[in-house]
């Protein structure tokens, strides 16, 4: 498909814009107005939470589980990915420093000593014999872009932004690495106590072989329960090998967030701990608060501004640009004459910098910035969706995990029950080993399940504090 160049629209009205800028010193190119974004007045999971403000919440404390503040307070301080997060602040910071002073003059100092045998040609009068030439030269040198139409100051707007921004992705990494670290955390606890399940299970149907085995002894039993029986402990057993796996993966997980080789914390969590037994109340804010909130959405807002400032940098790429220039110095043959009046020279001059010849790849810049900046627009459009989804999907995952949680609870204290029955039956020769062993597996899945279910349901209200909570302080 051919395709045609448009002119963009704020090219049309240039020399005007020049001739004010000219004048007035104005910056061309658009002044940056913050997008409007349509909110939602409440989140639909929300309401059936508490109003109130979470503001620069540490959430994790809200577990009050010394342990786990503490990880995640190591995480915030040694991660290496925050780290690096940090380090791409202190460039942007920099380059900001940079851009501020290009707006000011530029001073060197020089200094140079030469000698300099002159060619026959080159002597007056030519011919006149062997004749060296010294010079010797001291100064002060300063040079300054007088920046008529902004393209300095969008420049520095336009770092300033990105400056601003990676302090935004920093807060992001922050919420990244302490959700992280949170989510490992509560699945190692998980696990633990998956694994205390299956261990308990072991004992549950060991107890079952040893009455079988006693029945088939006194005659009353068969050797195909007892096979039965068997079969069901070791496959019971074949489960804790691959939980301990699970342990210590999530174990590695966590000292490696924190900066640490993975064999750093086995020691330290290897003592189980069972998960939270009550959880937190979450306050839930209106969407608003919750976006004004996020350092993602910050970010990509702030790389809108930048992207809006560099239009006006290649736009003034259409304009000349003067450079105010001057030297202050001495020149003498003799180092003893240097600084003295006679050897004293100046020089100021004005500078037009003008390539007007260049207008089209100019003009195909300013098209290029505009481009950038509906992007970014497009972008910052799309985060706030994508955080408004993420808000709600998590709010609704975690109110259906409290659900299941309180179903599965009930589940296994029937289950429970049954199993007492169920043996209680079998010892009076009433059910046959079927039933037991049927009644016993309900009730080993069930409270996997439940266990299971309450590990879910503590990750998804992590999920939902690292969506509501805007990034971490980490000096609170």
């Amino acid at each position: 498909m051919k395709t045609h160049y448009r002119e963009p629209a704020m090219l049309k009205a240039i020399t005007m814009t020049g001739a004010l800028a000219l004048l007035t010193g104005c910056a061309v190119g658009p002044d940056y107005q913050p997008p409007s974004t349509p909110e939602p007045e409440a989140f639909s999971e929300g309401r059936k939470m508490v109003a109130g403000d979470l503001g620069q919440q540490r959430f994790w404390q809200g577990f009050d589980d010394p342990l786990l503040a503490q990880l995640i307070d190591q995480t915030l301080t040694a991660n290496h990915t925050l780290e690096a997060a940090v380090a791409r602040y202190e460039r942007a910071a920099a380059l900001l420093y940079g851009a501020e002073r290009e707006q000011w003059p530029s001073v060197t100092a020089s200094a140079s000593a030469a000698e300099q045998t002159l060619a026959d040609i080159e002597q007056s009068p030519p011919g006149a014999g062997p004749e060296r030439v010294q010079r010797y030269q001291a100064g002060l040198a300063a040079s300054w872009e007088l920046d008529l139409f902004g393209r300095l100051r969008r420049a520095t707007q336009a770092q300033r932004a990105e400056l601003e921004a990676a302090g935004a992705d920093l807060g992001a990494v922050q919420v990244a690495l302490a959700g992280q670290l949170a989510s490992s955390y509560f699945e190692l606890r998980g696990l633990q106590q998956q694994l205390q399940v299956a261990r308990q299970s072991v004992a549950l149907q060991q107890q079952s072989l040893d009455i079988v085995q006693a029945r088939v002894q006194a005659g009353r039993g068969t050797d195909f329960d007892q096979v039965r029986a068997r079969a069901e402990l070791e496959r019971t057993r074949a489960e804790l090998p691959t939980l301990q796996a699970g342990i210590r993966a999530a174990m590695h997980r966590i000292a490696v967030l924190t900066g640490q080789p993975p064999m750093a914390l086995v020691d330290a969590l290897a003592p189980r701990r069972g998960l939270p037994e009550t959880l937190p109340v979450i306050p839930v804010d209106s969407p608003g608060e919750v976006l004004r909130r996020r350092p993602d959405i910050a970010a990509a807002e702030r790389r809108l501004a930048a992207a809006t400032a560099r239009i006006g940098v290649a736009t003034a790429d259409l304009f000349p640009r003067f450079t105010l220039s001057g030297l202050v110095g001495s020149v003498a043959a003799d180092t003893g004459d240097l600084f003295t009046g006679p050897a004293e020279t100046r020089r100021v001059a004005l500078g037009i910098d003008w390539t007007f010849l260049d207008h089209g790849k100019v003009k195909a810049r300013i098209e290029a910035s505009g481009a950038d900046s509906r992007a970014a627009l497009a972008n910052y459009q799309q985060t706030v969706l994508v955080a408004l989804e993420e808000a709600e999907t998590r709010l609704v995952r975690y109110q259906r995990a409290q659900q299941r949680e309180r179903r599965l609870e009930q589940a296994m204290n029937n289950a429970e029950k049954a199993v007492e029955l169920a043996r209680a039956r079998y010892e009076e020769g009433f059910i046959g080993y079927f039933e037991v062993l049927t009644a016993e597996q309900e009730f080993t899945t069930t409270r996997d399940a439940a266990v299971r279910s309450r590990t879910a349901v503590t990750l998804a209200m992590v999920d939902v504090y690292r969506s509501l909570v805007g990034a971490p302080d980490r000096r609170g």
